[in-house]
């Protein structure tokens, strides 16, 4: 007979609250800002099979990507009641390696039949530099590579296995500390779904969840419909690898046929030497999160509506990317082109509904050093938002993450008190939005004046390709970066990894987003000449 629409209803309510109260616990209980501050995680449930079920409204690209790394726990792992499962390998299901993914079955009855996960970016996790986004052209050099291992066996934990993890970090206590806080959410959200099962049986969660997922499906098809059936295609470029390639085409082609679409990354850019390579993790959760987009606002965010998505992305392509070949800023940077080239076929077919580009980046920024006053190694990372895409009816947001990101900015005063560092600027970019019947948002100006010597690794996009309009919208401001050392500035190129010294200041000028309107049509990006 099914469930009432209801009985749906409060089920998804009630699932999806679970991993809001787990993402709450993991913030409270961890020691870095990233996490603390930032909110750089997030926390999901899945069923027996590894599907997403029910999710908070955390990060886009780690949810879209973390039905992978359950799965490879399922096909490597011999699971039993009380283990807690640890990856971050990209290649086996995780993302990059700083994104470190917590796992735990949950049994009923001696039958296993759900997953609880968090995802959290740690700080640093080892690797060539301080924070764990070098410019690395082996996936070896970016850090401690974790295959899907169990941490605790039976409830004990591997003690043994935890410091070979922490102690290959530049902050093991920061590192440990995030980690138990990983856990203290699953045991947390392993109790309130028992708690669910002592109420509901387990006959009608595991019904509940079926439903959810076909309901998110018929939702996406009937959403799929609305677009006009067609094939629509559109081409971006990355700036560079941070290795020596620059002008990287990223290709989509996206068929809507009835009901379903597929979407084919045929004459994307093979893998490349630096590290903005991409596990098909990351590529599918970019194309699930652009129809997610399209969606009904009330449609439940699981793993339902990828049954309606087919996605082709050829092997050892730099969106389906081999082991060994680095992928720091794969999961940052590629996502978000990964995006940018998706709406803007889509604008093709529906540009009333299709933003302009938004700031295209996640404007990556890691230091790290000794702190002079503690004499303690630390290491710090963080993202920095930009100019949002305008849309037909309204301008765009300013200075926001958007897209593949969803986290907060460190505060200026928790940064100030934890790190040897002082912010010198933080203000919006004015004008850096594109002009059009509808302006794209502004990007931020952030810059940081080291008060001791450090290693800082800026990794970004949107310094040669600017964020396109859409509809005869002018693009987007791009990015700069620049070194500000005794009163004089330097440019810096969109990716680079230096030595500062005290005094010193790195300068980011985040993209603005594209404009909207204004009498052409949107066509794809053209390489400057």
């Amino acid at each position: 007979m099914g469930l009432s629409p209801f009985e749906l209803q409060i089920f998804q309510n009630v699932l999806s609250s679970i991993a809001e109260e787990m993402g709450k616990v993991l913030i409270r209980a961890a020691y870095s800002p990233n996490i603390k501050e930032r909110r750089d995680l997030s926390c999901a449930i899945f069923d027996r099979n590894g599907n997403m079920i029910a999710q908070a409204a955390h990060i886009p690209v780690h949810l879209g990507s973390m039905s992978f790394a359950v799965r490879a726990v399922i096909d490597e792992l011999e699971l039993e009641e009380g283990d807690v499962c640890i990856l971050n390998d990209p290649f086996r299901g995780g993302t990059h390696l700083p994104d470190v993914t917590c796992v735990t079955p949950l049994f009923v009855g001696g039958a296993l039949e759900f997953f609880l996960a968090t995802r959290a970016h740690h700080a640093d996790i080892g690797g060539k530099t301080p924070g764990s986004m070098p410019l690395s052209t082996s996936l070896h050099e970016e850090g401690i590579v974790i295959p899907p291992s169990k941490l605790y066996e039976s409830g004990r934990l591997n003690e043994g296995f935890l410091k070979e993890i922490i102690h290959s970090t530049r902050d093991p206590e920061e590192r440990e500390g995030d980690l138990k806080a990983q856990i203290a959410s699953l045991e947390l959200g392993s109790k309130r779904l028992r708690n669910m099962l002592d109420k509901y049986s387990l006959q009608k969660i595991t019904e509940a969840s079926r439903e959810l997922l076909d309901y998110s499906e018929r939702l996406m098809r009937e959403d799929i419909k609305q677009i006009p059936d067609g094939v629509y295609e559109f081409v971006d470029y990355l700036d560079d690898d941070g290795a020596g390639t620059g002008d990287i085409p990223i290709k989509a082609q996206v068929t809507i046929d009835g009901d379903s679409a597929r979407v084919d990354f045929a004459g994307t850019s093979p893998q490349v030497r630096g590290n903005v390579n991409a596990p098909l993790s990351v590529t599918t959760a970019a194309v699930l999160y652009v129809f997610q987009c399209l969606a009904p606002h009330d449609m439940p965010l699981n793993s339902g509506p990828l049954r309606a998505i087919e996605i082709t992305a050829e092997k050892n392509s730099l969106i389906n990317a081999s082991f060994p070949h680095a992928v720091a800023a794969g999961n940052c940077e590629t996502s978000q082109r990964i995006v940018d080239v998706i709406l803007g076929a889509l604008s093709k077919a529906i540009p009333e509904r299709i933003p302009a580009a938004s700031a295209g980046t996640m404007n990556n920024v890691t230091f790290g050093g000794v702190n002079p006053e503690t004499g303690a190694e630390y290491a710090y990372y963080e993202t920095i938002g930009g100019g949002i895409g305008a849309i037909d009816g309204r301008d765009g947001p300013s200075a926001k993450h958007s897209h593949m990101t969803n986290t907060l900015n460190t505060p200026i005063e928790a940064l100030e008190r934890e790190l040897p560092i002082r912010i010198d600027t933080y203000s919006v970019k004015r004008g850096s939005g594109g002009a059009g019947s509808y302006w794209g948002g502004d990007g931020i100006v952030r810059a940081f004046e080291f008060l001791g010597d450090a290693t800082a690794t800026v990794v970004t996009e949107r310094r040669v390709y600017a964020p396109y309009g859409i509809a005869g919208g002018d693009a987007g401001q791009k990015g700069v970066n620049s070194l500000i050392r005794n009163g004089e500035s330097t440019p810096l190129p969109p990716k680079f990894t230096m030595s500062v010294h005290k005094g010193d200041i790195i300068r980011i000028e985040t993209p603005g987003g594209g404009g909207w309107g204004g009498g052409g049509s949107s066509r794809s990006v053209e390489k400057p000449n």
